[in-house]
């Protein structure tokens, strides 16, 4: 049995490419504190997933997931109109909360948009952004492959010409409760956030939302994410592995993952990160050869002078544009032209994004809760392992396709990062480095493992 795993290293813009960026110094913030809690003196739990424990075992699995009533709620969330949307809109799209626990009053909101394109024929997937606890709708929808991005004007909408959804369905949910418009009606529910109830909660919402929308069940489906998602994603596909294993049918069909700029190791995360920005002249030699002599990238345990090291490549890069290394940041005092340093791309899209989205007219056209929306939230996140490698194993062998893909400009969880972490994984190379073309120009460079069964 053959199953591959596939990097692609982005040579553009991602943005571009229609592969996301995300820009917003909160998703900065976010994932910044969980890197330094794991390894602080009182780390976020590492909960057993594939490691200890087959799938199907019942060790592994909550109570039942909830299963709530879905009758006549697809066409109620149905949306006629988004505020300031263009104009030739030939695509339906649906807003709404699925609750996942009736008893706490926890509910996630999700954002779905059809193919303009035979929808009845296209693939159904999920994205998910990372944080932890960032919006996937304020980000992934609405700055990077969404249909729409919102103006400068912060009260309209254009339309984004490498949007997925022409070639997919797409479903972008906000996770985990806390996060954007999804909330619960019980507070410790934000205050005791980890990888494990996001995955429970983020399946229970794909089965409820699976009977909202009945004609999706047996659809080819696929799971997307970046970043923090570089956990999201796995441990959602995974649990839907266990489950219908459990179940004995295939209760989601789930064919394959992808994953961009994703964090998926602790170790190869780090050293990846500063070797990157070592190459880029973002730091100097001497910066650079203090890290290599006192930092252990095999163990992951930093010194006091190796933490110092590292906190002094952090002063030497200044001010950047973390998330695309060669962008200004954003100036909101300039125009939206003279603020953009490659196609369809603009640091100031964040800003656009939380006006639209804080517009009450936007949130009765999303059926959404009156509230207000950020794009990040200060969850208490306590479960989180410091590698996902081994989840990523064991959806080899279940032969999930597994696509991890990283832009060349992205400095937060970068390229290096991404090898160094599938290199980790010690799978043979079935096919070698080579150039992938679009418009007659190379945009990829392309590798791809496999794994005999």
């Amino acid at each position: 049995m053959e199953f591959t795993i596939t990097l692609f290293l982005l040579l553009l813009s991602c943005s571009h490419l229609s592969f996301p960026v995300s820009c917003n110094v909160n998703q900065i913030q976010s994932l910044d504190k969980l890197i330094k809690s794991q390894k602080s003196t009182n780390p976020p739990r590492s909960e057993p997933w594939s490691t200890e424990l087959d799938i199907g075992t019942e060790s592994n699995f909550s109570p039942p997931v909830y299963l709530g009533s879905q009758e006549g709620l697809m066409k109620a969330d149905k949306i006629e109109a988004l505020p300031g949307q263009p104009h030739g809109v030939d695509f339906d799209q649906y807003a709404g909360y699925v609750t996942v626990d009736a008893k706490a009053g926890r509910a996630l909101f999700y954002y779905f948009v059809e193919s303009p394109h035979n929808s009845s024929t296209k693939p159904l997937v999920l994205w998910l952004n990372g944080g932890p606890g960032c919006s996937s709708f304020g980000y992934g929808a609405m700055e990077e492959l969404g249909p729409f991005r919102v103006n400068s004007d912060n009260k309209t909408l254009y339309r984004n010409p490498y949007a997925w959804n022409n070639v997919a369905n797409v479903i972008f949910l906000e996770s985990p409760a806390g996060v954007g418009f999804s909330y619960s009606n019980r507070s410790s529910d934000y205050a005791n956030v980890g990888d494990k109830k996001t995955a429970e909660d983020s399946y229970t919402f794909l089965v409820n939302w699976l009977e909202r929308f009945p004609q999706y069940k047996t659809r080819d489906f696929f799971i997307a994410g970046e970043s923090y998602a570089g956990h999201y994603v796995p441990q959602l596909a995974y649990t839907i592995l266990s489950k219908n294993k459990k179940l004995n049918k295939t209760v989601i069909n789930l064919k394959g993952i992808a994953i961009g700029n994703a964090y998926i190791d602790y170790n190869t995360t780090i050293k990846g990160m500063l070797d990157y920005y070592w190459t880029h002249a973002l730091n100097s030699d001497e910066t650079h050869a203090g890290i290599y002599k006192y930092c252990d990238f095999v163990t992951g345990n930093f010194s006091d002078i190796c933490l110092r090291y590292q906190i002094k490549v952090l002063a030497e890069m200044g001010d950047i544009n973390i998330f695309n290394i060669y962008a200004p940041s954003c100036n909101l005092s300039a125009t939206s032209s003279g603020s953009v340093s490659v196609e369809n791309f603009d640091p100031c899209s964040s800003y656009y994004v939380d006006s639209y989205l804080n517009l009450a007219e936007v949130q009765v056209a999303l059926h959404a809760n009156a509230t207000q929306w950020s794009g990040c939230s200060p969850v208490g996140w306590t479960d989180s392992p410091t590698t996902i490698l081994p989840i990523i194993k064991r959806l080899m062998a279940s032969r999930i396709r597994v696509w991890i893909y990283s832009g060349d400009m992205d400095g937060r969880i970068p390229v290096t990062s991404s090898r160094y972490s599938i290199n980790a994984l010690k799978v043979p190379v079935e096919k070698a480095w080579r150039p992938w073309y679009s418009g007659g120009e190379v945009t990829y460079l392309s590798l791809q493992f496999n794994k005999f069964s």
